[in-house]
């Protein structure tokens, strides 16, 4: 450890990360380099807790000493003890946090492009938003078109390679999730009565007023099979279409409701 630093001041760093991207509402950059240190302070606290208990506690086989003269002993290294301890403690404590915090914001990310994954990692840093205007957000990008081709790196660079094999992961469980118990034949097979697929993934917050929506295209999603019969979705076409058909397009910033 350096003497113009104490045990913690990483660890208090990496809360304040945290907290400037909560306050600012964005994903930063997991910080791989503030981390490594941490855990290098970790092992280094770990050493000097290892030492210091081995000198508070001689062998039992060593008779020079007497039981007053052990329990001085003890006491005058339970302060070092116990400062070591609580560094260690604290130290976890910040890590967990940080973890947990980009955790938590990986899922709501994932949540608010309606579950779709690669449009999730490849979306710019401007779009990747929490909140009621991420649709919007993906749409103004995905309305950029050689820069939404451009970005698949932008969000993903932010990412460590473990935080991208957990959002895998997550996605799969999601959709373990949806087939076995919310898909109508899952429902059948349990005696349930389910008679339609429930999208776990459809967005709730603004509950929709009407069947059909008035979208426009704003990227290209190919042709679309819907209740009307195949749609050919080019950029800048408008359409009245059955919203549950071409939901998931808007979430996902292909369409843009009108």
């Amino acid at each position: 450890m350096s003497n113009a630093s104490q045990y913690g001041d990483l660890a208090t760093q990496l809360l304040t990360e945290s907290r400037r991207s909560t306050a600012t509402n964005t994903l930063l950059k997991y910080n791989d380099v503030l981390v490594r240190a941490i855990i290098r302070e970790q092992r280094d606290l770990d050493a000097r807790l290892e030492s210091a208990l081995a000198r508070s506690a001689p062998d039992d086989d060593d008779y020079s000493l007497t039981d007053a003269e052990r329990e001085e002993l003890k006491n005058r290294w339970m302060p070092t003890i116990l400062l070591y301890q609580t560094a260690i403690l604290r130290n976890k404590r910040c890590l967990l946090a940080y973890h947990h915090h980009r955790l938590e914001l990986l899922k709501d990310l994932y949540w608010s492009v309606g579950g779709a994954l690669p449009l999730l990692l490849a979306l710019p840093p401007a779009a990747a938003k929490t909140g009621a205007g991420s649709t919007a957000a993906a749409s103004a990008a995905a309305a950029g078109g050689g820069a939404a081709a451009a970005a698949p790196q932008d969000v993903r660079s932010k990412l460590s390679p473990h935080e991208v094999d957990f959002l895998r992961s997550y996605a799969d469980s999601l959709r373990i999730l949806r087939e076995e118990a919310f898909s109508s034949a899952a429902g059948a097979a349990a005696g349930e009565g389910i008679t339609e697929d429930i999208d776990l993934l459809a967005p709730i917050s603004h509950p929709p007023k009407d069947l059909q929506v008035h979208v426009r295209v704003v990227r290209d999603c190919g042709v679309v099979y819907t209740e009307l019969g195949a749609i050919d979705f080019k950029r800048g076409h408008r359409f009245l279409v059955r919203r549950a058909d071409i939901e998931h397009l808007i979430v996902q910033g292909y369409l843009e409701e009108l």
